[in-house]
């Protein structure tokens, strides 16, 4: 992918290693950290990450800033043929809609240019503010993958499978009188 993805708020690019200590940053903030952990060389980290050939990864850009990061990856096997993804958002920008426009433009670039007809994300089950954003882009909870990932304090806790095939997808956000509301393509 050479050009930018455009979501209704965010672009999509390429990360490069100029964006290390950006994202670093970012992963260092504690809301952050809690779910993406890290050693103590967070820079060393991202710039490693970043070096992995089997991910994709795209920084999250609204208005001009550097907000986050997303990533995939692709199961290449033809009767397992799908995609996952994971996200981080700098918890400045939390509540605005950005996750669920960064994660709904990139289904939308996985399902159309890709070809995968589903695509998997897998958040912490008590990760509650994820969970509502992967919902309101379509992804429906599969099942809870138990002692799944291992905490900073060493002990094992949940994780929640969602996935979401691609006539699934949320296309808009509607502005309603509580907040938003995804609504399903036209």
């Amino acid at each position: 992918m050479s050009e930018p993805l455009l979501g209704e708020s965010v672009t999509l690019r390429p990360a490069t290693m100029d964006d290390v200590p950006a994202l670093a940053a970012i992963r260092a903030r504690p809301e952050v950290r809690r779910w993406w952990r890290g050693g103590t060389d967070l820079v060393a980290e991202v710039t490693r990450e970043l070096a992995e050939p089997d991910t994709g990864k795209l920084v999250i850009e609204h208005e001009g800033r550097t907000v986050g990061l997303i990533q995939w990856h692709a199961e290449q096997d033809p009767d397992y043929r799908h995609a996952g993804i994971d996200i981080y958002l700098d918890p400045s920008v939390h509540g605005r809609g950005l996750g669920a426009d960064a994660i709904r433009t990139l289904a939308r670039h996985l399902f159309d240019d890709h070809g995968h007809h589903r695509i998997t994300i897998d958040p912490a089950a008590s990760n509650a503010a994820a969970i509502r954003c992967y919902e309101k882009v379509g992804f429906r909870p599969v099942g809870v993958m138990r002692q799944y990932e291992r905490d900073i304090d060493g002990t094992w806790h949940d994780g929640l499978l969602l996935d979401l095939l691609a006539d699934e997808l949320t296309d808009r956000v509607q502005a309603t009188g509580g907040g938003m509301k995804a609504l399903p393509g036209e």
